[in-house]
């Protein structure tokens, strides 16, 4: 029988295997918006299949998937929250604001994921942590500065604003829920089958409510996107992801979304032509040694 073999990955490795997936997302999910398939109808295709391999992987482990009711509950509420309502509003959000910004926001994660850990489990944080996470933080606000200066010149700003808070808020109670489940006992690979499983149908379901039908491209550059980002962008990364916040605590794990902004940039360079102004590689600088400080262990 297969076990769980994430006890042997080292910590670093939990934690940048993430960084390198996400970071390349944001280029791959170039290929699906270049498609005329709705945004509503692509994330529900990617969770419906990062659900269906979760599946196949929780039977080549030899891992039941069945769970507790309240446990569905509890899933069904992740993949609403989560997977369905964070993605959604992720995308709305970069109809009214800069990528950069919402990469900003995403970023206060940091410190809300250590707030809701000490709420429910007492996780202690050092003063260093925060510090160190802030400085990061600040970093990333330097490397997308001009986006954000711009902002205001925007229409509908605010509306963009309160999307990306909201996705924000989304991703840090989603991930909770499932942290609540797995801190049960419960195997995490079956929990998030069906998480994003839930979320997926949501997603569809809510696409032929709004008219935008269930369409599909059968072009290999979308086929192609959609299995990288349901393979890797969704399977590989969040069962990282959450093997991570059980190790070192879900604020440890957040840091992932600081770093990952940093590398999308360098991956937008090598494949996009970006070309990073000093206060960017500035930016990029103050974020690497916060990081480095704020995952140091303690003395």
């Amino acid at each position: 029988m297969a076990g769980d073999r994430s006890g042997r990955l080292p910590t670093w490795f939990l934690f940048l295997a993430p960084v390198a997936i996400w970071a390349s997302t944001w280029h791959v999910i170039l290929y699906q918006l270049a498609s005329p398939v709705p945004v509503l109808a692509s994330v529900g295709w990617r969770f419906l299949l990062s659900s269906l391999l979760l599946a196949g992987l929780a039977a080549w482990q030899g891992t039941s998937l069945k769970l507790p009711l309240r446990a569905h509950l509890f899933a069904l509420a992740t993949g609403v929250i989560q997977y369905a309502g964070n993605y959604w509003a992720v995308y709305e959000a970069e109809r009214y604001v800069p990528s950069g910004l919402v990469a900003v926001l995403f970023c206060l994660m940091v410190f809300m994921n250590a707030g809701v850990a000490w709420l429910l489990w007492r996780q202690p944080v050092s003063r260093r942590f925060l510090f160190a996470s802030s400085g990061a933080v600040l970093g990333v606000a330097l490397i997308f500065w001009p986006e954000i200066a711009a902002t205001g010149a925007r229409p509908n700003a605010a509306l963009g604003l309160a999307l990306s808070f909201f996705a924000v808020v989304a991703a840090v109670v989603g991930g909770f829920f499932t942290l609540v489940l797995t801190r049960r006992g419960l195997p995490l690979v079956p929990v998030l089958a069906w998480s994003m499983g839930y979320g997926a149908v949501f997603l569809l379901g809510l696409s032929l409510a709004t008219g935008r039908g269930l369409a599909f491209d059968t072009g290999w550059p979308y086929v192609a996107s959609l299995v990288y980002l349901a393979a890797f962008g969704s399977v590989i990364a969040f069962t990282l992801y959450y093997k991570l916040a059980e190790r070192r605590g879900a604020a440890q794990a957040a840091l992932i979304g600081v770093l990952v902004p940093v590398i999308a940039l360098i991956v937008s360079a090598a494949l996009e032509g970006w070309q990073a102004t000093p206060l960017a590689v500035g930016g990029m600088g103050l974020c690497l040694v916060s990081l480095f400080v704020a995952t140091r262990p303690q003395a």
